[in-house]
């Protein structure tokens, strides 16, 4: 329970919304099998990548250029920015941020962890936010209103250039330290065939993704491949999160059909999509607000630049926060006090600043 504290929550919440089902009603006819069958087919690949070690061949590459601290720094941070367009918020950070560790421990850096792996999480966090398959919820979104690719992207992208400006900016004030050492990760041989074919499956992903071929090809052709060539990546797949989404479709199904919260939920999103989105987001995390609030607007802007500035905030606000979090808590030295400090005030000032270029961009009436 504690590992899954996230699946538990919500598969109470599930089981309870239950209980408000009319009989003869199906619960699981809110369940997006499309979604799951696309995040499974990421995970899977992504795993498979990483696996290969061809991610972390190629951040060590970058890693080598740096000449100090600073732009071993900005190395640090922009990396998992770009990576989490293609392989998600999550797996980025699985991927960097121990990556990151090693790197400022061999350069006798650790000291800057804390805001080096804050700086991380927000990078990923919205560079995820720039691809449908960036975060979980961009996924479910784009699915679900069937979102033109060239508008999503026109929609998120000046939030994402800002993001990256600010972060780079804020890697200039690191102190020019020359690097006396260099971290070794990423010098083992890369497994060129598994890399390879994991590569190509990749790309099936993206067409799905994009509806170029039908999910249901993709899901078969990876599973097969699973199957025929490497079953140890079966066990490798995030089932939690799948379960979870299953117990988010679940409840936000059941929620949506009880009029009360139907039309309080319907109100809130007619009056202020945005700040309901973002505000939901900080109290039950981005991808369930998702989730939940897609029953009641047809504003998907709104919704969508809600739950996903909304990643910033809280550290409940985002599941990749919470991923963060947990692998710095694991390093020799962690202190928790120091690490939430940064994480608060890098967090109020991103969600503050990208609100206000929100404000800009569409004006105030659409909070």
């Amino acid at each position: 329970m504690r590992s899954e504290a996230v699946l538990c929550i919500a598969f109470c919440c599930a089981l309870a919304s239950c209980a408000f089902v009319e009989p003869g009603c199906s619960v699981f006819a809110a369940v997006d099998t499309r979604v799951l069958a696309l995040l499974f087919c990421l995970m899977a690949t992504v795993g498979g990548l990483q696996q290969s070690g061809i991610l972390a061949r190629c951040a060590h590459a970058l890693v080598l250029k740096a000449s100090d601290l600073r732009s071993l720094s900005l190395a640090l941070v922009t990396l998992p920015f770009f990576a989490s367009m293609l392989v998600t918020n999550d797996v980025a950070l699985l991927a960097f941020v121990p990556f990151a560790i090693a790197a400022l421990t061999v350069a006798d850096a650790t000291a800057l962890l804390p805001r080096i792996i804050v700086l991380q999480t927000i990078a990923a966090n919205i560079g995820g936010m720039v691809t449908p398959m960036g975060n979980p919820q961009n996924l479910f979104l784009y699915t679900a209103f069937g979102i033109p690719t060239g508008e999503f992207f026109l929609a998120l992208a000046p939030f994402a250039l800002a993001t990256l400006i600010a972060l780079a900016a804020v890697c200039l004030f690191f102190e020019k330290t020359p690097l006396a050492e260099r971290t070794s990760l990423g010098s083992a041989a890369v497994k060129r065939k598994q890399a390879t074919g994991y590569a190509a499956l990749f790309c099936l992903c993206l067409a799905a993704v994009m509806r170029i071929v039908p999910y249901q090809a993709a899901f078969a052709i990876v599973l097969f491949a699973l199957i025929a060539f490497d079953r140890a990546a079966l066990k490798r797949i995030d089932y939690g999160l799948l379960a979870t989404f299953v117990c988010f479709f679940v409840f936000s199904g059941n929620i949506a059909a009880i009029p009360a919260i139907s039309d309080s939920l319907s109100s809130a999103m007619e009056t202020a999509p945005f700040l309901t989105s973002a505000g939901a987001s900080q109290i039950i995390s981005n991808v369930p607000a998702a989730v939940l609030l897609a029953e009641f607007t047809d504003k998907w802007q709104a919704l969508l630049l809600g739950v996903d500035l909304g990643g910033l905030g809280t550290p409940v606000a985002s599941l990749a926060s919470l991923i963060a979090l947990k692998l710095y808590l694991h390093t020799p030295g962690a202190r928790l006090a120091s690490f939430m400090k940064e994480f608060a005030f890098a967090n109020i000032a991103g969600l503050a600043g990208l609100t206000a270029l929100y404000c800009a961009i569409n004006g105030i009436e659409a909070l």
